[in-house]
Formats: structure tokens, C-alpha cells, sequence
């Protein structure tokens, strides 16, 4: 089976965390956080910081670790290191995503997020 590796960032800004929808691709208009694939001699952090300036055309700070989820989808099996990050400008623009929400805690059931962010998403209610 296909191994991809990639990067997730949990944006948090005071009680809400930024949801963004795919645009494009076999899982389009599903909800994800925002990140992507790690490139050849690109450390983690430096794999998302890059992949945000990408995604949404702003700055993060990588507060800390979160998780590694491991998830097999039918044509591939993903790994996924995830990031607590807060912005570091207010503005962001959406350059690959359909939509993108702010969502307290009691609202992140309220869209329909792939089968690999659901696992953060039970770790990020019971946080």
C-alpha cells in the first residue's frame, strides 16, 4: 500500500479552531485542517510552516506537538503529524480551500471532516 506522510496544523485563536473545506480531489468539499505533504529534507515544522504559506498565504506559530495519527484510507496509508499553532497575522486568504470556518468546541461535529481529522477531532473534545 501508497505511504503518505503529512502535516496538520490545529489552528487555534482563543476558544476556536480553523476547519477548512477541500476544493479539489476525491474528498472534495469534506472538511480537514489545514497542511499537506512533507517534502525530501524538509523537517516537519518546516513542512507545514511552508504548506500554510501555501494554503492560506499567512504565518503560524508552532506551539506544540499534538499527535501522530496513523489512518489507512482504501488507496493509501497515511501518517499525519498534527500541530497546535496559533496565527500570527490576522489575515488569511484561501488559495486551495472551498471555505473555511472558526469552530468552538461544541460545534466541530457541525461539518463533515475526512476519516483521518476525526481522530483529532475526539482528542480535541475531550482536551
Amino acid at each position: 500500500m501508497k505511504k503518505i506522510e503529512v502535516v496538520a496544523a490545529i489552528i487555534r485563536k482563543e476558544d476556536e479552531i480553523l476547519a477548512t473545506q477541500r476544493g479539489y480531489g476525491e474528498w472534495q468539499d469534506w472538511w480537514e485542517f489545514p497542511g499537506g505533504k512533507i517534502e525530501a529534507g524538509e523537517t516537519p515544522e518546516e513542512a507545514l510552516k511552508r504548506e500554510i504559506r501555501e494554503e492560506l498565504s499567512t504565518e503560524i506559530n508552532m506551539e506544540e506537538f499534538l499527535c501522530t495519527v496513523e489512518y489507512d484510507y482504501p488507496k493509501f496509508h497515511l501518517t499525519m503529524h498534527c500541530y497546535l499553532c496559533s496565527l500570527l497575522t490576522e489575515a488569511l486568504h484561501l488559495n486551495e480551500h472551498e471555505a473555511a470556518k472558526w469552530l468552538v468546541k461544541n460545534e466541530l461535529d457541525s461539518v463533515k471532516w475526512l476519516p483521518a481529522d476525526k481522530i483529532i477531532i475526539e482528542k480535541l473534545k475531550t482536551s
